[in-house]
């Protein structure tokens, strides 16, 4: 019987150099825990047929900290991002995104990397990544280069990654202050999120929203809002920052949700990181 997945090509390299060459040579699209790749083919969203399997490379699900930054290879699934010391350590934020993506198969198979290259604005490690001004190594089989988080995507599931490139690894440096991270939707887990935000509540506090624009963002004027209020700010000085969130985001109504809602409940969230991380 012929299925969506009947016809495909699939290369398996024998290791990251060779998955280089393959993708430089071959133009293939890069194949990792196929979580979300797999319901594309499904669904007949996806026109490749040649792809180029990354699950070998156990190097690129290295984490490690390098002269004081925390390096998390792009293979890394999130069962293993839970499960590392260094990242419940360093950027406990993270392995709560993990931990709400998904059933734990997904976590078993899902990666940081395909994270990130699949691009959606409702992705629960996105606004974690953009809030540690994470950095992206990508690399190709003749150069490699990095790119700051806030620098990758273009618009909608569109980014600087070139089709010769891989994601190879996420770096993120020594990050001061109480972190924090929450996601709203059907469910806590097995369902895309309607709104996700992640804050770092520091002497200039970072916020960053996930499903309220085609990409993830950060807040810069809410963000300054924050920064103006006194540290003994009662919950009702929060008003004006969460007014300014609100003239910051321009969400969307479509099938999981409504602009209206997710305006008013990103605004519950930010008062929610506020006064959650005034008592960490």
């Amino acid at each position: 019987m012929r299925t969506a997945l009947s016809g495909l090509e699939v290369h398996r390299p024998r290791n990251v150099e060779d998955a280089l060459v393959s993708l430089r040579d071959h133009r293939l699209t890069p194949l990792a825990g196929t979580t979300d790749l797999y319901v594309a083919l499904n669904f007949g969203t996806l026109d490749a047929r040649r792809f180029l399997d990354l699950t070998p490379l156990s190097e690129l699900r290295e984490i490690s900290v390098r002269d004081g930054v925390l390096r998390i290879g792009a293979m890394a699934t999130y069962t293993d991002i839970i499960e590392s010391p260094l990242v419940n350590t360093r950027l406990p934020m993270l392995v709560e995104a993990a931990r709400q993506t998904g059933g734990v198969q997904i976590q078993n198979r899902g990666t940081l990397g395909g994270n990130i290259a699949n691009g959606s604005p409702a992705g629960d490690s996105l606004p974690v990544l953009s809030v540690a001004e994470a950095i992206l190594i990508l690399r190709s089989a003749s150069a490699e280069r990095r790119i700051r988080f806030a620098e990758f995507y273009t618009g909608y599931r569109t980014s600087v990654l070139r089709p010769d490139e891989l994601i190879i690894a996420v770096e993120v440096p020594d990050l001061e202050g109480r972190q924090w991270f929450r996601k709203v939707g059907t469910r806590a887990a097995q369902a895309i999120s309607k709104i996700v935000m992640a804050g770092l509540r520091a002497t200039t506090p970072r916020v960053a929203l996930g499903s309220v624009a085609p990409t993830v963002i950060r807040l810069p004027h809410t963000e300054r809002a924050l920064t103006a209020l006194p540290a003994d700010a009662s919950p009702n000085m929060l008003d004006e920052p969460v007014r300014v969130l609100h003239a910051e985001i321009h969400p969307i109504d479509d099938i999981r949700s409504t602009a209206e809602y997710r305006r008013q409940v990103a605004g519950n969230l930010l008062r929610r990181f506020w006064t959650d991380t005034a008592r960490a």
